[in-house]
């Protein structure tokens, strides 16, 4: 049985060019490799078991893919379900050929990241095993599929943290989106980074000179109250709603830094109601929660789009707190926006959740029961 051998980045073992090997058991890592040998594993010839070797660059590439007392390893046995052995800077995996193979993509990704001088966390590991099942959907497809894919993950760059990759595929076309599109939707459930990578593109493109300012707006739908109505002043009235965006700025930016832009305007917090009859220039612009707009509210926001600004859509069209009968704007919007030049769309799927393994369980079972609720209501109607 043949297989079609590819080499990671780097150099390979024993002056050969396989990096990624069936391994008969009882051969030592290096010998000449025979498969179907009678040295060879009991279950060699099982169409559901498959037996590699991935060879990393050196042991010193290796223990940080590995992790501290090879917690990584250990992590990817757990998630995939296979067993890893290391071996200096080899690991054998063993497990169902689809998910040997998934752990193969894993090693080289994780390989990449260190290559390029990043530290290895739980997070990233999930991210790379998110990445091997490829979830990432952007329109137009087309478009994004004419630009040649460049080596490793799309990061954004912030004085604070540095440089931030993408933990997964969908992230990685959610920052290419960022990157080439004026105008970005981005749907999906929550923990999956769509708001918290927008904020520090954001604060990106403030620190590189690319806009003059930053607006944050978020609906206050779900509070069942008129801002007008709330005490304090307009920074009082819209924090408890813009809290999670406020969280996500102090990631990327100096608190000093942060209270310094929102006094000056360099920050500013725009509710959404109070922002009709404006021209949003040079600014990078974010609405949050989006799904909780009205059908007009989304269209009076998306054309204070200025010159020189950037806008970013975020939501979850799963948590519409709308009253009943009325639609959601950033529903409609993506619907009607499909097609149009210089508009980008990412839709993040529960699997690339990039929290606690505990959250991505969680919103799974919701998932699960909107489907289960759909397909009843459907029954219902067709009886």
């Amino acid at each position: 049985m043949s297989r079609d051998v590819r080499q990671m980045p780097g150099k390979a073992f024993k002056g050969g060019d396989d990096v990624s090997q069936r391994v008969p058991r009882g051969r030592a890592v290096g010998d000449p490799l025979v498969l179907g040998s009678p040295g060879g594993s009991p279950d060699a010839g099982s169409s559901d078991t498959d037996e590699i070797l991935v060879t990393l660059d050196d042991n010193r590439t290796a223990s940080l893919v590995f992790g501290h007392y090879d917690q990584n390893l250990a992590h990817i046995e757990r998630r995939l379900d296979v067993r890893a052995t290391a071996n200096g800077n080899h690991v054998i995996i063993k497990g169902p050929p689809d998910l040997t193979e998934r752990v193969r993509h894993v090693m080289e990704s994780l390989a990449q990241r260190v290559k390029a001088g990043a530290q290895i966390t739980l997070g990233d590991v999930d991210g790379a095993i998110e990445e091997s099942a490829q979830q990432g959907f952007l329109f137009p497809q087309d478009d994004i599929n004419a630009e040649p894919r460049p080596s490793g993950f799309e990061q954004i760059v912030t004085r604070k943290r540095g440089s931030v990759k993408a933990r997964n595929a969908a992230q990685d076309i959610y920052l290419r989106a960022l990157r080439r599109h004026e105008l970005v939707f981005a749907e999906g459930p929550a923990g999956t980074g769509k708001t918290w990578l927008a904020v520090g593109h954001a604060v990106s493109l403030l620190e590189q000179g690319l806009v003059e300012r930053i607006v944050l707006s978020r609906p206050a739908v779900e509070a069942g109250e008129r801002l007008g109505f709330l005490p304090g002043d307009m920074r009082e009235k819209v924090d408890p709603y813009l809290r999670p965006v406020y969280d996500a700025l102090y990631d990327f930016m100096e608190a000093r830094l942060v209270e310094r832009g929102l006094s000056t305007g360099l920050i500013e917090i725009a509710p959404l109601a109070f922002m009709r009859g404006r021209t949003l220039t040079n600014a990078a612009v974010l609405l949050d929660e989006a799904q909780n707009c009205t059908a007009m509210q989304m269209k009076m926001f998306l054309t204070r789009l200025g010159e020189g600004s950037r806008m970013i859509v975020t939501g979850d069209p799963s948590q519409i707190d709308l009253p009943p009968g009325q639609s959601s704007g950033l529903v409609e919007a993506v619907r009607l926006l499909s097609k149009v030049e210089g508009v980008g769309h990412i839709r993040f799927r529960e699997g690339d959740v990039v929290r606690h393994e505990l959250v991505k369980r969680i919103v799974k079972a919701y998932e699960d029961e909107t489907a289960r609720l759909r397909e009843a209501g459907q029954e219902d109607r067709r009886r």
